[in-house]
Order: structure tokens, then C-alpha cells, then sequence
């Protein structure tokens, strides 16, 4: 169906004149006539009686005119869903919850009139970078290896977030009194992480800190949600979990859990903001300025990053 021969008649049902429909639409009223004349041999019917006050629907034009409004309704969602600038910046987080996606609803609250569209795409860094490649995102939040691994010539790397640790546990544990702990002081406690995915950038991350401090990070068992953990943990003298400093969760008061800060050294997570060079949303720009200066400087402490962090 010609939409500019709908829009036309949509003009003219809502002027009730062929002239003022041509004057609105910068048009002849000829060329006016023309639309509405073959929009009714396409649909087989009169849309139209003209009278000496000008243009009145048929009861055919009647029915037809609530479907050609949401016709271009639909048209203009269309366009808007794909033309940069219009449709929505989409970006990618591995959880909502930790600091990424956290950091993403600041941006969202500090710049409320872009549209913004947060998802969580299954895979690791790999199918992140080909989605943003493929433009089936305009961005993700990863782990990347520095220096910059090797990365098709229009994907673009700025890390972004070095996350310090804390250690969640319940009123019972052992360390729950404590200020701050060292990884040294957690070798020996069962720190708890199920259902995490092996062959991933942060199932190696934590690999990596375990072999570095002789930890036990427990990934055995399946994943039931973090408020099952959060349960878990609050009744547990033996369990705990290692959480980013940025990540928000909640939970009962009567959990009474306890975020005890990991120092000396600070294990730090970092994290890379990935996109397209050429990619044209202006919004991406505003993202990357955003992320740029909430950028934390690293602890006043001496820290620790994985090898490929460093």
C-alpha cells in the first residue's frame, strides 16, 4: 500500500477539503486527487463524496480511516527504530546488578532524554563483540584484555570501571565483624559463586584470583537466582561470596548480611566500554563522556589485577 497516497487521505479526512490537504501537505491539490484517486481503485472502493463543503467520508472512508492513521503510526515506529539519533541507544551488561548496569541507570537518570535500552545478551566478551559488530547492539560492558587484544578494525576499547571487591557474608561467619579483609585471611573460607559459566571472561577471572591467593571459590552447583544466594549466605556460618564495590542488591533487614571491603591488595575487576568507531548515535558520544568521568581512580591501596588487566 502507497503510504503517501494514506497520508494523503488521512489529510483530507482530517481537513475535509482536497485544497487545504494539498496546502498542508505542499503539494497540488491535482496531485492530491491523483493519491486519493488510486488508493481507491487499490482498495475497490469510494473513500470520498465530494459536496459544496468540500470532502466527506464514505461509510467505507469511515472504516478505513483508524487503520490508515495507525498505518503511518507504524510507519513512523519504524523509522524511528533504526534512523540514529532516534531510536534507542542499546547496550549490553552482563547483569543489571553490578556496576555496569548500575552505572547505565545513573546515565539513564542524568540524561533522561535519551532513550536507552538495556539488555543482557547471552554469551561472553566474544558474541559481545561480534553483536556490536554486527549492529545488533550499539555497545557492550566486558572484560577485555590490555594491551587491546586483537579486534576488527571498527571495534573501538576504553576501559571504563576497575571494580574493588567485597565479601558478603551473614551475622554468623567468622569474618562478619571485621572492617576490611585481606585475600590472604580468605583462604580457607568457602567463598560460594554457583552456576558460573567456565570458559568465561570472569569465570577466568576468578580462576586467576584463587590461584593468586589460594582461595576456595566454589562454582559447582546450579545458579537459583541471587536472592536464593542472598538466603543461603544469611543463614550460613560458613558461606560467603565475593561482590563488586558498585553492585547494588537487596535483601531483608533480618538477613542482617554484612559488605566487608577486600584490601591490601584490592582485587580489582576491570571493565570495557565496546563499540563501533563508526557508529553514528549521538548518544553513544554522550555515553562514553558519562562513563569517562565517573571513571574511579584506583584504591589508596596497593591492588591486585588479573595478568590480562594489567
Amino acid at each position: 500500500m502507497d503510504l503517501n497516497a494514506v497520508r494523503t487521505f488521512v489529510a483530507v479526512a482530517d481537513a475535509g477539503q482536497f485544497q487545504e490537504a494539498a496546502a498542508e501537505l505542499s503539494i497540488t491539490q491535482q496531485a492530491v486527487s491523483k493519491r486519493v484517486a488510486t488508493l481507491e481503485k487499490d482498495l475497490g472502493v469510494r473513500l470520498f463524496t465530494r459536496t459544496a463543503r468540500g470532502a466527506q467520508l464514505t461509510v467505507d472512508g469511515q472504516a478505513f480511516l483508524p487503520h490508515a492513521r495507525e498505518l503511518l503510526r507504524v510507519e513512523e515506529r519504524a523509522d524511528a527504530s533504526v534512523r540514529p539519533g532516534r531510536r534507542a541507544l542499546r547496550v549490553d551488561v552482563v547483569n543489571r546488578r553490578v556496576a555496569a548496569g548500575v552505572l547505565l541507570q545513573d546515565f539513564y537518570r542524568t540524561h533522561p532524554e535519551i532513550e536507552l535500552d538495556v539488555v543482557t545478551l547471552k554469551g561472553d566478551v566474544e558474541a559481545a563483540i561480534a553483536a556490536v559488530e554486527a549492529g545488533t547492539i550499539d555497545a557492550t560492558l566486558h572484560a577485555v584484555a590490555v594491551p587491546a587484544r586483537h579486534l576488527p578494525d571498527p571495534i573501538k576499547t576504553a576501559r571504563v570501571i576497575d571494580e574493588p571487591h567485597q565479601l558478603l557474608v551473614g551475622p554468623r561467619h567468622a569474618l562478619a565483624k571485621a572492617h576490611a579483609v585481606t585475600p590472604a585471611q580468605l583462604a580457607g573460607h568457602r567463598i560460594w559463586m554457583p552456576g558460573m559459566a567456565p570458559e568465561t571472561e570472569w569465570a577466568g577471572y576468578y580462576d586467576e584470583l584463587a590461584a593468586a591467593f589460594g582461595l576456595t571459590i566454589d562454582m559447582v552447583g546450579p545458579s537459583f537466582g541471587i536472592e536464593a544466594l542472598l538466603a543461603e549466605i544469611a543463614d550460613s556460618a560458613e558461606l560467603a561470596t565475593l561482590v563488586g564495590e558498585g553492585s547494588r542488591y537487596l535483601w531483608p533487614d533480618s538477613y542482617d548480611l554484612r559488605r566487608i571491603p577486600v584490601r591490601d591488595p584490592a582485587p580489582l575487576y576491570p571493565m570495557s566500554l565496546i563499540w563501533r568507531d563508526d557508529n553514528p548515535h549521538p548518544a553513544l558520544v554522550e555515553l562514553r563522556d558519562y562513563l569517562d568521568s565517573r571513571r574511579v581512580d584506583v584504591p589508596d591501596t596497593e591492588v591486585w589485577l588479573p595478568k590480562w588487566g594489567q
